[in-house]
């Protein structure tokens, strides 16, 4: 009887031990960007493929942006998140608008271009940045990458928010609402072009895109990530000429000490599928783990090193 007891404890702990797995699922908590961006399709898309093909885990995305998003995954909210690359650097060198320097974030790779755009109606009068003084303006709540970018071109200008009629809206979406409705007249967005709320601001009102180039230089002296770049014709309709913007680079961030083979295999899946992402986003269609890989001021996590090693030695 003794024995057959200890047979059968025997029994029940190697039944515990292979059902462990199943208990065991890890959920990635993927911060992801309001609601009208590139971000939030994009994730859909990745949680597809992750739990399609890594066994043991699930993932929940959640909003987030870009100042956001480094908090989060600084502070163990966050299993992976999208960060831009002047806000992932500011972050971790503790500079404004974070009190302190965040760590524990590591670089997976870089995506593509991000196109911080000002677009007023335009019949407002608005021809430049100094021109949206008293003006009521629709941006992004605090914590959103190109919430601190609005912040930067005033200040390149000269000006602040106290200068101006701020409304912060949860999504583009709502702020396109605002300017339809003639309840703002500027809105502000960081984001690919093209960008689905000013296509869908131009399908409903007549609207100027503002050239940022005498602004490009003292932005640079603010952030040296920021660059100036012409926007290509006929990115919108109503599009005059190619008016200057100013970008920087969107990636994916991670915990440092997240596990390394899992992120190895989360970056494979990523470049193995990068067609599937480049239908949803078309600004990736220049993308590459050669161009993922490059120093963006942000350390790289090991498991995604290792991964973009091997693709440069193929």
């Amino acid at each position: 009887m003794k024995n057959l007891t200890a047979v059968m404890a025997l029994g029940l702990a190697g039944s515990l031990s292979l059902a462990a797995p199943a208990s065991a699922q890890e959920t990635l908590r993927f911060m992801t960007g309001p609601q009208g961006g590139a971000w939030v399709p994009i994730a859909g898309a990745l949680k597809n493929i992750w739990e399609r093909a890594i066994p043991g885990i699930s993932v929940q995305t959640l909003p987030g942006a870009g100042v956001a998003n480094v908090r989060g995954i600084g502070g163990g909210r966050a299993s992976v998140a999208f960060g831009n690359s002047i806000s992932t650097v500011d972050g971790i060198a503790g500079n404004a608008p974070f009190p302190e320097k965040v760590s524990n974030v590591c670089n997976i790779g870089s995506l593509y271009p991000q196109w911080f755009q000002v677009i007023a109606l335009a019949d407002s009068g608005i021809n430049r940045i100094e021109d949206m003084r008293g003006r009521p303006i629709a941006l992004q709540p605090r914590g959103n990458t190109a919430e601190v970018v609005t912040q930067h071109i005033l200040q390149a200008a000269g000006m602040s928010y106290s200068d101006v009629r701020a409304s912060f809206q949860s999504s583009y979406t709502d702020a396109v609402g605002l300017l339809r409705d003639g309840h703002a007249q500027v809105f502000t967005l960081g984001t690919t072009i093209p960008a689905s709320s000013v296509m869908d601001l131009a399908s409903a009102r007549q609207m100027r895109i503002i050239d940022l180039a005498p602004y490009v230089d003292r932005m640079r002296a603010i952030n040296p990530g920021y660059q100036g770049e012409a926007l290509p014709a006929n990115t919108y309709p109503q599009q005059q000429g190619t008016p200057m913007q100013i970008t920087y680079t969107a990636h994916l961030i991670t915990n440092c000490d997240r596990n390394e083979e899992q992120v190895y295999q989360m970056v494979k899946l990523l470049w193995d599928n990068a067609d599937t992402l480049r239908n949803i986003v078309s600004a990736m269609r220049n993308s590459t783990p050669a161009t993922a890989a490059a120093d963006i001021g942000v350390p790289m996590h090991p498991g995604a090193a290792r991964f973009y090693r091997e693709a440069a030695a193929r």
